[in-house]
């Protein structure tokens, strides 16, 4: 396995994509980065120390949609012919038949988080600066959790399937009809939702490693609620995938973004606790500040927002909001399109 650090400051910055090339099976890659000129040539170069070229790749395996993971995949597919995977609740993003109605979500959240004229005309600026980084749409296939893609001679070629489509609920080795485990090792997709709602892990069957996307980075806590408001519950289901992480006796996982994080559980723990904290502060502002906007409440949570952040910001606002509603210590009120919070009265 052959990490690559890409050249993007874009997002997250640093992120890494990996190449996997076995002997006897399918040049695998994971995540593919965004399609600018500087992440296609360090993408060949990094390919390129590893002996393998574009036209080599068989697969590529998405992680999540956000463009600096999926960006360049539509590109790399038609310059190798290489299938193109990603979790079914994602696909639309990445084939493009999906990225209008998305459009229209995320601007009808900028007026329920109630993000004022100013800062949303800079944020709106911002995102059309970024269009081009969706880069050209991907013919894709679909998957949902447990699906396995094995690395070994069972999927060797580009003319037969590469996955094969056992279910499964765990990162174990799945028996073949016989009862035998399989020879050939695989990776097993984990649908983690929260920082997007298709997100995905890849855990080896064999080994205590697993690819991670963002569900966890080792910088950073990486964002809830903002990062894709598709999300259902997003801090709750964000908070379930933790657990899982948390729960997992893994040995190493290699992120999205930066190094490999060497003890992945107590990562998971700590991005917990992190939010745990944060719920306690939105509560706190609110009960200092409510009734109040998810803007006004990320400005006390984070201060002075640019760019990408003045999304960010009132998303991951949002996300602890509705959870205190769920959890009945906050109310929700609709005016004009804007979510207006207040504390939950005894």
């Amino acid at each position: 396995m052959h990490s690559i650090r890409l050249d993007n400051a874009v997002f997250e910055g640093e992120n890494v994509v990996y190449l996997i090339d076995p002997v006897d099976g399918p040049t695998t890659l994971i995540d593919a980065g965004v399609p600018s000129v500087s992440v296609r040539e360090s993408l060949e170069e990094g390919l390129a120390e590893a002996g393998v070229a574009v036209a080599d790749l068989d697969r590529i395996l998405l992680t999540h949609w956000h463009w600096d993971h999926s960006g360049l995949a539509g590109e790399l597919q038609a310059d190798s012919g290489a299938e193109v995977f990603v979790h079914e609740r994602d696909a639309p993003l990445v084939d493009g038949s999906g990225r209008d109605a998305y459009l229209d979500l995320q601007r009808a959240c900028f007026e329920r988080w109630g993000i004022p004229d100013a800062p949303r005309e800079e944020l709106l600026s911002f995102l059309d600066g970024q269009e081009t980084l969706a880069g050209e749409p991907a013919d894709v296939t679909t998957f949902t959790h447990g699906d396995r893609f094995p690395l070994g001679p069972e999927s060797s070629s580009k003319e037969s399937d590469p996955l094969r489509r056992d279910t499964a609920e765990s990162t174990g080795t799945t028996p073949t009809e016989d009862g035998q485990e399989p020879e050939t090792e695989a990776l097993r997709a984990i649908h983690l939702p929260g920082h997007a709602d298709g997100l995905t892990a890849f855990t080896f069957e064999r080994r205590p490693e697993a690819f991670v996307g963002d569900v966890i980075l080792p910088k950073y806590t990486p964002n809830v609620g903002g990062a894709d408001p598709r999300v259902e519950h997003p801090l709750a289901t964000y908070r379930s995938s933790l657990r899982w992480l948390a729960a997992t006796d893994l040995d190493r996982a290699y992120p999205g973004h930066r190094d490999p994080i060497e003890d992945p559980a107590a990562r998971a723990e700590a991005i917990l606790t992190h939010h745990d904290e944060r719920t306690e502060r939105t509560r706190d502002t609110l009960g200092d500040i409510g009734p109040a906007t998810a803007w006004e409440v990320s400005a006390e949570l984070f201060g002075d927002l640019e760019k990408i952040h003045i999304m960010h910001g009132p998303g991951e606002a949002w996300a602890h909001l509705e959870a205190l509603v769920t959890d009945g210590e906050a109310t929700r009120n609709e005016i004009d399109g804007t979510f207006e919070y207040s504390p939950a009265t005894e």
